[in-house]
């Protein structure tokens, strides 16, 4: 392992990707979500994740050069072309421009399409919740998961995502794949050529394996059985279905550099939680404050709660895997 800064990780981040034909402005907004979701211990969607980027900027499976336009086709929808491009930049115009929509009307949707892989999805809404603004976020993925009973993969991981502001402290933030664990831990582990827990995947015979390889070649197993594909369904209707999107089982790896675009997408619903009659904004944000401290109380954690003393660990430096970060550098 290596010790450096987070600067230092985002700067090399960067540095790999401006010189794998992608914009400055896009290579930075895509290093912040890669360093953020390092420092917080989401290896699967941090660094490791540079030469598969790399790869696809390059190869133009991901169109590294184009900016994000939107559009407003309806009052309280915002709806974004991410033009194949990188996920990130998109998110960034989200969160510059729905919370104003949210703020003025109540509640607010942006949907967003011809996307690509977007990350850590509880960092997209805790910007929102940080903003004082309550947010859900759907997310689909190229198809991982078959559907139960069934032995192909046609529902992707699609990650769901919630954030509310909380009085005083950060934001309650909940964050889960509908599968038992996110895709990219096993990716992360394949590169490292380490062995994944039984349980988590199934290889392309459809048998439990315990190899990262065999995993990624394979299909996720659900969280909770059943309900984790019905969950995976519900967010193809509303990530994708809704969107225009492609479903997961159309969409193309976010790991190689081969094939057509992923083409996939997001949405996120914003609410201003002064919005209804007998609530104001600080008035949510205390009532949050006081269940809060109940959950606490009773000797359990506020989910996504470690995260605060991950990020001011890494203020002293952050420990980071050797062979991803040369892989970084040598991209540079």
């Amino acid at each position: 392992m290596t010790i450096i800064s987070p600067e230092t990780l985002c700067a090399g981040i960067t540095a790999a990707l401006e010189s794998s034909s992608t914009s400055p402005e896009n290579a930075a907004s895509v290093a912040r979500a890669l360093t953020l979701a390092e420092i917080d211990g989401k290896k699967g969607h941090g660094l490791s994740r540079v030469p598969s980027y790399a790869g696809q900027a390059k190869s133009g499976k991901v169109q590294g050069m184009v900016s994000p336009s939107f559009s407003t086709p309806k009052p309280g929808v915002l709806a974004i072309d991410a033009g194949h491009g990188f996920a990130y930049p998109a998110f960034d115009l989200v969160l510059d421009e729905l919370p104003k929509m949210a703020s003025s009307q109540g509640i607010a949707m942006a949907g967003i399409y011809r996307s690509h892989h977007y990350g850590v999805a509880g960092h997209h809404v805790e910007k929102a919740a940080d903003q004082g603004m309550v947010a859900l976020l759907f997310g689909n993925t190229p198809a991982a998961m078959a559907p139960w009973g069934g032995k192909t993969g046609l529902f992707g991981t699609n990650p769901i995502a919630f954030a509310a502001p909380i009085a005083g402290q950060p934001p309650l933030v909940i964050d889960l794949a509908t599968s038992k664990v996110a895709r990219g831990n096993i990716m992360a582990a394949a590169q490292r050529g380490e062995d994944i827990p039984e349980g988590w995947a199934l290889d392309a015979m459809g048998q439990p394996t315990t190899d990262a390889k065999s995993a990624l070649r394979g299909t996720m197993v659900p969280l909770g059985d059943a309900k984790g594909t019905t969950l995976a369904l519900m967010i193809e209707v509303l990530a994708a279905a809704l969107t225009g999107a492609g479903f997961g089982y159309e969409a193309t790896s976010f790991f190689d550099a081969e094939g057509d675009y992923p083409n996939v997408g997001q949405l996120m619903l914003m609410i201003d939680p002064g919005a209804m009659p007998l609530v104001s904004g600080e008035g949510f944000a205390e009532r949050m404050a006081a269940m809060a401290q109940l959950i606490t109380d009773d000797g359990a954690r506020l989910p996504g709660s470690g995260r605060m003393a991950k990020r001011k660990a890494a203020e002293k430096g952050l420990e980071v895997n050797d062979a991803a970060w040369q892989a970084a550098l040598d991209l540079a």
